[in-house]
């Protein structure tokens, strides 16, 4: 496929994810494994995505055997290709898929000790503690933890409310009272460079999609 066609094709890809409001992690991962696909079949134009059915169960064969991956990981390669031709071609699928599927190996899992924990988070200093202890603390993911806002923390109630988590769901979670001193200090710092940005102009900050449109909705009142 030409740069410019791949171009395009990604183009469309990234504009009907965020139409759906597709996690930003979601979106890369697809992209990611729809590039793979296209140069594992070595694509010249759009048109060599004719016979989805087929390429897709020689790709993830592939990944079965040669690439020993996880079921995991083949069933996300699936399903962005199953977005890619359903979604963004519109093209629905006639015959069935039927590759060779990846090997499930269980493992025991390794659960660190309470000490071994503190341990890890003592070599740790500063902001990045404390969103270790964030993670540790309230079974935060990452983005989750860094996406945290001031009006999502309820002290009293010692409870984190989660915007657009996995699955775009919003959740709750606990808020371990621990890290409140920390979590203090860190917001004061913070107010102080908000307020300069705020004085120079900038200062914007992410919202979740729920949050958008609540506030989106509120100020359509106020001008009617």
């Amino acid at each position: 496929m030409s740069s410019s066609q791949n171009k395009k094709i990604m183009d469309e890809i990234h504009d009907v994810m965020r139409i759906h409001h597709y996690s930003i992690h979601t979106e890369r991962s697809y992209c990611d494994w729809i590039k793979r696909y296209i140069h594992f079949h070595k694509m010249k134009s759009q048109d060599d995505l004719n016979g989805g059915e087929a390429k897709i169960e020689q790709f993830l064969t592939y990944l079965a055997i040669d690439g020993q991956v996880s079921p995991s990981t083949q069933n996300q390669a699936m399903n962005a290709l199953v977005f890619l031709y359903k979604k963004v071609l519109k093209h629905p699928f006639d015959q069935k898929i039927d590759a060779i599927r990846a090997k499930e190996i269980k493992h025991i899992p390794v659960v660190m000790t309470h000490q071994e924990v503190a341990n890890v988070i003592s070599l740790i200093k500063d902001i990045q503690q404390l969103v270790v202890k964030l993670l540790y603390g309230s079974g935060l993911r990452m983005i989750e933890a860094l996406r945290l806002r001031v009006h999502d923390i309820d002290y009293n109630l010692k409870k984190i409310t989660v915007r657009s988590g996995k699955g775009d769901k919003d959740r709750i979670t606990t808020f371990p009272s621990s890290i409140i001193p920390m979590l203090d200090t860190h917001l004061s710092k913070v107010k102080i460079l908000h307020d300069h940005d705020l004085a120079q102009g900038y200062g914007e900050v992410y919202l979740p999609y729920a949050l958008c449109r609540k506030y989106l909705n509120a100020a359509k009142l106020l001008i009617a």
